[in-house]
């Protein structure tokens, strides 16, 4: 099926992706798993541009979980000057593929100069109006929800007046829409405590691939997968 196929049968507004396998990819060719991580980064630049040229809205990708500080301290800081150094040197990507920067996750527990990178690419991008790549990064759902949480007892908020929708104006971004596809690669099937609150109805597709052999072929796939999904949101068709 040719991108324009695709195109034309209904695109997931927001896809979610859970990029797993980078330590075992690395790990089978004897390599350190900090070579899984940056080759990961090529797959992510890769697939980023595949939404972008689709037209999908929003692509939300699990870059660094809550959990992820209990590995090994080489690896948390390769991973932390990954994400600075990509930030810092990827706007060229971001502008020739109109792509605009969010962050997901507990940004003031994370060092200074990431966060800093990160709030530059935000604000660099703000202008552009293509695909919303949102970086997962010192992200976990329970911790967004209990933050979320925090805010409304914070602000003062009446047990009578907590609503879905209120939660929702709590959580990290607001205005992110509910996940419709999650795609997890690495083998794995289970949610790793990512984006619990907006995955309530996603359609999931897991892939035995790992990440850094995940490519513009098999996203195209998965995308076809979901739409041939029959969504019914609890309800029960023709009644």
């Amino acid at each position: 099926m040719t991108t324009q196929e695709i195109i034309a049968r209904g695109l997931p507004c927001h896809v979610a992706i859970i990029m797993d396998g980078n330590g075992r990819w690395a790990k089978k060719r004897g390599l350190p798993r900090t070579a899984g991580h940056k080759e990961g980064l090529t797959s992510a630049k890769k697939i980023v541009a595949a939404a972008s040229a689709l037209g999908i809205k929003y692509i939300t990708l699990y870059t660094f979980s809550t959990e992820n500080w209990k590995r090994a301290q080489e690896e948390v800081g390769y991973l932390m000057g990954l994400i600075k150094g990509h930030l810092r040197a990827e706007f060229e990507f971001y502008k020739k593929n109109g792509i605009k920067v969010e962050h997901i996750g507990d940004l003031s527990a994370l060092p200074e100069d990431v966060r800093a990178e990160i709030i530059n690419a935000k604000k660099d991008t703000e202008h552009f109006t293509g695909t919303t790549c949102v970086l997962a990064i010192n992200y976990g759902s329970r911790d967004e929800i209990t933050r979320a949480v925090k805010k409304l007892i914070k602000d003062g908020v009446s047990a009578e007046n907590i609503t879905e929708e209120v939660i929702t104006k709590n959580l990290d971004i607001p205005a992110l829409p509910p996940v419709d596809l999650m795609i997890r690669t690495g083998g794995e099937e289970r949610l790793s405590n990512f984006l619990l609150w907006q995955c309530a109805y996603a359609e999931f597709v897991f892939t035995d691939t790992l990440w850094p052999d995940y490519n513009e072929d098999e996203f195209f796939a998965d995308i076809e997968k979901f739409q041939q999904r029959n969504r019914r949101f609890g309800a029960v068709p023709n009644q």
